[in-house]
């Protein structure tokens, strides 16, 4: 399958030479033509892909008692920016924000604001979000949200920026490209000259094979939000899946609900890579935050209380409403193959002046 964007990409590539993986996947994911996500909703059944919000209530609304129990920690300042970057649908948001009418001070306080560049998914967004928040506001950048403390959620935000990849390889590291091969299709290929980057990059890590993969997240919006952080105050609940750091190679794409080639058709289908846990809260401690986890999901959401949610809601509930719950639930937080509990993790960013946020303790920070 061909598509609009390939055929850009394929001239850029005859033009100007094998192109970094990062670069690829901004244009497959964010190009203003023929971007994945400038052109679709990409969740639910009848999308590419899921997402915890789209699974249950249960989960933003746990994670607006998590907000919660941060703006209290932090004095709760009035006002304060309550933001989430890559909303999805907007449904996390409007779960959070439900939950928190048990504190009426709360939703008086915060001010909404949402880090989103598609165009599709803002319309939605604002729909999804028209009876809880009358008063929220679009940004496509960190950096463009006003001034203030904040709160900030962001799940499934953080494995959606590009990556760049270097491949060892003969005691040297290589980095990949996307090139063509010689029937004019897109192919991987390594760019003939030694790294000098990846080597840096590498540096903290254990001695590598040949073969090995070494993954490097674009750092911009990490680096943003710490910045944004020390200077104004607040915390950021990082929601993903990943690990904490190593070799490996993760970038993947998903088109309906299956794993398809990451060359194959770029724009048509989603592109992530796993995030790189302790490669996010490095860049904190080095900004001068404090960083908490990565805790697995099923953790965190069990210290929140999603058994207890859980049995509130099968109150009185039909027989199939009951199931559904406990599915819903197992799904968020077990640790079956096709459940998100053990794969998703959870990291903390907070001001030095904050103590261990909620769902964690002070033996849970981060050392690098």
């Amino acid at each position: 399958m061909t598509t609009p964007l390939a055929e850009e990409i394929r001239t850029l590539i005859a033009a100007e030479g094998p192109m970094p993986v990062s670069r690829y996947m901004a244009l497959a994911l964010g190009h203003p033509r023929h971007g994945y996500y400038m052109t679709r909703d990409p969740l639910g059944a009848h999308g590419d892909f899921t997402t915890a919000p789209e699974i249950s209530q249960m989960f933003g609304e746990l994670l607006g008692l998590w907000a919660v129990a941060s703006w209290q920690q932090m004095g709760a300042p009035d006002p304060f920016r309550l933001v989430e970057l890559g909303p999805g649908r907007g449904t996390l948001m409007a779960d959070a924000l439900r939950a928190a009418r048990l504190v009426p001070g709360f939703g008086a306080a915060a001010r909404i604001h949402l880090v989103e560049t598609s165009p599709v998914l803002t319309v939605t967004q604002a729909r999804t979000l028209a009876s809880q928040a009358s008063a929220a506001s679009w940004h496509q950048r960190i950096e463009d949200v006003p001034d203030g403390p904040a709160l900030v959620l962001a799940n499934e935000f953080f494995d959606a920026l590009p990556i760049d990849q270097y491949v060892r390889t003969a005691g040297h590291w290589h980095e990949r490209r996307v090139g063509m091969d010689a029937g004019g299709r897109l192919a991987f290929g390594l760019d003939p000259a030694p790294s000098r980057a990846a080597q840096l990059l590498a540096g903290h890590l254990p001695p590598a094979p040949d073969g090995a993969v070494l993954e490097h997240m674009e750092s911009g919006p990490a680096r943003a939000l710490a910045a944004r952080l020390l200077a104004q105050g607040g915390a950021a609940l990082i929601v993903d899946y990943g690990h904490a750091g190593g070799f490996g190679d993760t970038l993947q794409a998903l088109e309906k609900h299956r794993f398809a080639d990451p060359l194959a058709a770029p724009g048509a289908a989603d592109l992530t890579a796993h995030v790189d846990f302790s490669a996010l809260a490095r860049i904190a401690v080095a900004a001068g935050l404090k960083a908490f986890g990565p805790l697995e999901q099923g953790d965190f959401l069990a210290r929140l209380g999603l058994a207890a949610r859980a049995e509130r809601l099968k109150r009185d509930a039909p027989e199939a409403t009951r199931a559904a719950v406990d599915a819903a639930a197992r799904r968020l937080a077990g640790t079956g193959d096709a459940d998100m509990g053990r794969l998703f993790k959870v990291l903390v960013l907070a001001h030095p002046d904050l103590g261990a946020p909620p769902a964690f303790d002070l033996s849970e920070e981060f050392c690098p």
